[in-house]
């Protein structure tokens, strides 16, 4: 019988009762939730187990695989271990939002069918939405009416291709495609404005940074790492994908590079590290895909701790940048370890989990002779380390002292950041542990000496590059300009522009119209006042007949309109 229950409906209920429930028990729902969807994630078999009747098909609510229930599981236990981060902290309609926001992610994994899973992609846009907004101050509710539409605009164009396909082959099924036709153009694009992908990738680093120190860890997981699912199953070796996603692979790394904000460097981070995933998913064989998988199911460890180190940092101090921070490694120290660990991960160190993962896609590429993809992906490993793996622990934790003196993370904190830091060392020394669930056999060994020595050399020459450049590298209060720019600043200039414009001209017609009558008016006034005996009759009267002054009249005014409207 439990089987036949998404497991998302268990998140959305302890999302219910989150609001109804005070004191220790809201505190049980927190803690149990997760782990009741635990359970219901590992007992869903593999194929179709539930069918449901719905217009003139059949949508299939739950269906099971390896990598929907890796990526099922993932997401259930960052709304565990996010729930113990911020459950002393945030306010309960954030934690109800950000649990209704999982149950969407949880939901859109084991979706058999594109009317599920649109239903479900369309629940997490509203709660992160939600998410957002409860960042409490005027710039979050700004970002999230920026993140609403952007995300809105991407549901309907997912729609849409979702209607054409379903209207033109009459199937409903989550199946692999390609991008071959209108149809799956509309469907891939959707599901890229939710990977980030540039040019709209813009609205993750307006968004995230805005919300609360807690809510920005929830973020982080499940949005972008639902569309690397969907397009792991919709669009498994798209080769206009691996383009994709060595441009994100750049562009994040340029633009975190710039930043001076502590979680817009994570954010645009995120935009850097799915651009592996989408690489991979082009690539599309089998150690592609198990990349893939493996890398997103890591990324979300190793990024929420980073985001969770960040947090820590934005709660105690109230500090969101780099120039205002500084030397907090001495009063901050669990803090600054947590952080450290999780920036070694971000940027595939040996033994630690990015290292047993990301080098998987680097081997997808190198098995299929794709020199340029594989120079290119091991470039990237070194931006990443510049920026996320030194350049946010040193001018956090270390570089100037700021003066600050502030207490370290609350306990609840500090043990969510503990158990994600083992998690990303345990993943790193024993990769089998994960290796055992992905999609396919496993036929792949990270620690061999060639993979290790040339890693760890260009990390280290990454590193040495970044201390020799330090000056370079030094912050300052300046703001990176995002393709946002174009319809925030450029098209709302534009769009006044217009408008003055238009209102100019329709003034100037209207007031050479009102001239123009006034004129006439006189004329035919005087002539009717002189009378025909006494003197000439005006030129109104003698040149004009009444038809052909209606007539004028009516045009004039009708292009009147047609400016001042248009």
């Amino acid at each position: 019988m439990f089987e036949l229950i998404p497991p998302a409906i268990y998140l959305l209920i302890g999302a219910l009762l989150i609001g109804v429930t005070r004191g220790n028990a809201r505190t049980a729902v927190l803690f149990l939730t997760p782990l009741v969807t635990l359970w219901a994630v590992w007992q869903v078999p593999d194929g179709v187990v539930l069918e449901l009747p719905f217009l003139d098909y059949r949508i299939e609510p739950i269906e099971g695989s390896p990598v929907r229930r890796l990526f099922a599981t993932i997401f259930a236990g960052m709304a565990l271990v996010g729930g113990l981060y911020a459950f002393r902290q945030a306010k309960w309609y954030e934690l109800a939002a950000a649990y209704a926001y999982a149950a969407g992610a949880v939901g859109v994994s084991f979706a058999g069918d594109l009317i599920s899973l649109f239903l479900f992609w369309e629940v997490m846009a509203l709660f992160s939405t939600v998410v957002v907004w409860c960042g409490g101050t005027p710039a979050a509710r700004a970002a999230g009416i920026r993140y609403a539409v952007m995300h809105l605009l991407g549901g309907v164009i997912l729609k849409v291709g979702i209607e054409g396909v379903v209207v033109h082959t009459g199937s409903i099924d989550v199946q692999p495609m390609l991008a071959n036709n209108f149809d799956t153009w509309m469907m891939l694009i959707g599901i890229l404005i939710n990977a980030a992908a540039p040019p709209v990738s813009a609205w993750l680093a307006d968004s995230y940074p805005e919300s609360s120190p807690t809510g920005s860890v929830f973020l982080s997981a499940f949005t972008t790492k639902t569309a690397v699912l969907a397009l792991i199953l919709l669009f498994p070796g798209e080769s206009v994908l691996i383009g994709i996603g060595l441009f994100m692979v750049m562009y994040g790394i340029i633009y975190a590079l710039l930043e001076n904000d502590i979680r817009r460097i994570l954010a645009y981070s995120i935009v850097n590290q799915v651009g592996f995933m989408v690489c991979a998913i082009g690539i599309g064989t089998q150690m592609a895909i198990n990349g893939a998988a493996a890398h997103a199911f890591a990324h979300i460890i190793y990024k929420a701790l980073l985001f969770m180190s960040a947090g820590a940092v934005v709660y105690r101090t109230g500090m969101n940048k780099c120039t205002e921070v500084g030397g907090l490694f001495r009063t901050m120290p669990l803090t600054a370890i947590c952080g450290i660990i999780g920036a070694l991960a971000i940027s595939g160190f040996p033994l630690t989990s990015g290292f047993t993962t990301k080098t998987m896609i680097s081997q997808a590429a190198a098995d299929e002779s794709l020199a340029f993809v594989y120079m290119m992906l091991a470039a990237a490993s070194a931006g990443v380390f510049l920026h996320a793996g030194i350049k946010f622990p040193w001018f956090v934790f270390f570089q100037k002292d700021s003066g600050l003196r502030p207490k370290d993370a609350p306990w609840n904190m500090g043990v969510a950041m503990v158990i994600f830091s083992v998690l990303c060392i345990l993943l790193g020394v024993a990769p089998e542990l994960l290796y055992k669930y992905l999609p396919y056999p496993v036929e792949y060994e990270a620690y061999t000496a060639g993979k290790v020595l040339f890693y760890t050399q260009l990390l280290l020459f990454s590193g040495l590059a970044f201390f020799l450049l330090l000056p370079l590298m030094k912050r300052t209060l300046t703001i990176s300009l995002d393709t946002d720019w174009l319809w925030r600043v450029l098209l709302y200039r534009i769009g006044r522009a217009l408008t003055a414009t238009t209102a100019a001209i329709g003034n100037g017609v209207a007031g050479i119209t009102q001239s123009l009558l006034s004129r006439l008016q006189s004329l035919a006034i005087r002539h009717m006042s002189t009378g025909a005996n006494k003197e000439k009759p005006g030129v109104f009267a003698r040149t004009w007949p009444i038809g052909s002054t209606a007539l004028w009249i009516a045009v004039l005014l009708t292009g009147y309109v047609l400016v001042y409207y248009f």
